[in-house]
């Protein structure tokens, strides 16, 4: 196979091109803003604004890129440090499509595992991007198959894909859990990265058959770490700014901290107390609590937003990527304040998918470093992370006596069976059990 390096795993397009704006919109924030009781603001000018620095404003026309974005296939993006935070997550959409004006340079990486083009002349690694797009699949996840892909390629020495079969994927996925001793989800993410990959790119799946010569990483089974409720709080007493609120949130909703981040202005009521998550895991939306405590924070934290969502859009830009093709359904809708993120990051920065500026929500690894040192300040011994305020909220409120069927709801889990875990707490030293030791003691 002399001279596969020479195409394979080429890099792709950052991503659709912008689309040219409607220089006359107006927006106001009074909507969003009636959800806070603040006063009626006046309305902005909203602009667009390319990646380049340049902006758009003729009415009612599309520039070329845009005109064939509906035709273009999605090219993959090469997201480098200092982009947005979009890669753990989930920015799933905008427009689908790539402006053949703009390329992105290709990484040494990729260069490196370049191999021959299939049909049509796309890279490899640009279908898989592509057949993860066409499944709505996260950006994180596409970023984690991609990765698989180029190591299970490596291990071969640079083979061909077309010459590796079910013996390659077995002795790739038994070097991980022999040889690099990976956990066994780490293990199962390679595997299920691999079978996309051939039954969806090289379309070899069943070739593959039932990969019984697996070594397989044994699962552990884990206990979750919990906090009781003093322990919580003085957590939260030693964080400050929006990680305190989104702390807050975890440990009084039971949110997971990527649906913390992502919640939208419209998604917050104030009125019901309730925060609406969209598009959790699993792709299923539900309703939590909203903290009596938090909704005078929020409020504030909510006009904050709207503010620099204004000066944003003074600026030109303004617009935040929209679920799946809403984008392309309503062009304006991006820079409605209701689709805004309550948690919105400090600076502007290029979305990896559509390369378009704006603000995307903050980073969610703020928020964990902010909770680890706040841990430590607190004294506390165990590990705590923020996904540990949401086991200490379904520990809280199982031994409050809430039914289990209600917090499997609040926290989304699709078996009740995931649930059930928090019940562990309830047994209090094993079972119920009173120590001997300290029925001795009372003798003493």
């Amino acid at each position: 196979m002399a001279g596969w390096t020479e195409s394979f795993l080429g890099g792709g397009d950052v991503g659709a091109g912008p689309e040219d704006r409607d220089d006359e919109a107006n927006e106001s924030v009074a909507t969003a803003a009636s959800l806070v009781g603040a006063p009626r603001q006046a309305g902005f000018l909203i602009r667009g604004r390319r990646a380049d620095g340049s902006q758009n404003s003729r009415r009612g026309q599309r520039s070329e890129g845009d005109r064939g974005e509906q035709a273009l296939p999605l090219q993959g993006a090469n997201r480098t440090k200092g982009q947005d935070s979009s890669g753990t997550g989930e920015n799933q959409g905008g427009s689908a499509g790539a402006s053949p004006s703009r390329q992105a340079p290709r990484s040494t990486d990729d260069a490196n595992l370049e191999m021959r083009a299939g049909a049509g002349g796309s890279g490899v690694l640009d279908a898989l991007r592509r057949q993860m797009r066409l499944r709505h699949r996260a950006l994180a996840t596409e970023r984690a198959y991609v990765d698989w892909v180029k190591r299970f390629i490596r291990f071969h020495e640079l083979r061909h894909p077309a010459e590796l079969g079910r013996i390659e994927v077995e002795a790739y996925l038994t070097h991980l859990a022999a040889d690099l001793n990976v956990a066994a989800s780490t293990q199962n993410q390679a595997l299920n990265a691999i079978l996309f990959f051939y039954r969806y790119v090289l379309n070899r799946h069943k070739e593959l058959g039932d990969l019984s010569g697996i070594v397989r990483a044994r699962r552990p089974s884990r206990l979750p770490v919990v906090m009781t409720i003093d322990e919580a709080e003085a957590v939260l007493g030693a964080l400050s700014g929006d990680s305190w609120l989104v702390s807050l949130l975890l440990w009084g909703g039971g949110l997971r901290l990527l649906e913390a981040l992502r919640l939208r202005v419209q998604d917050v009521d104030f009125a019901r107390g309730e925060l609406r998550v969209r598009d959790g895991k699993g792709r299923r939306d539900r309703l939590t609590i909203l903290p009596e405590r938090a909704k005078g924070p929020m409020r504030e934290k909510v006009l904050q937003t709207l503010e620099a969502h204004k000066a944003d859009v003074a600026d030109g830009y303004g617009e935040v990527e929209l679920p799946d093709a809403l984008a392309r359904k309503f062009p304006l809708a991006g820079f409605e304040p209701g689709w805004q993120y309550v948690f919105p990051a400090d600076g502007r920065s290029a979305c990896p998918r559509t390369g378009r500026i704006g603000r995307h929500h903050l980073f969610e690894t703020t928020v964990q470093r902010h909770v680890k040192r706040a841990a430590k300040r607190a004294g506390l011994g165990k590990r705590v992370t923020p996904h540990t305020f949401r086991h200490s909220f379904a520990t809280a409120l199982i031994e409050n006596g809430y039914d289990i069927r209600t917090v499997q709801e609040l926290l989304g889990h699709r078996s009740v069976n995931t649930t059930m875990i928090y019940t562990h707490v309830l047994n209090r030293g094993g079972r119920g059990v009173r120590s001997p030791a300290d029925l001795g003691s009372r003798r003493g």
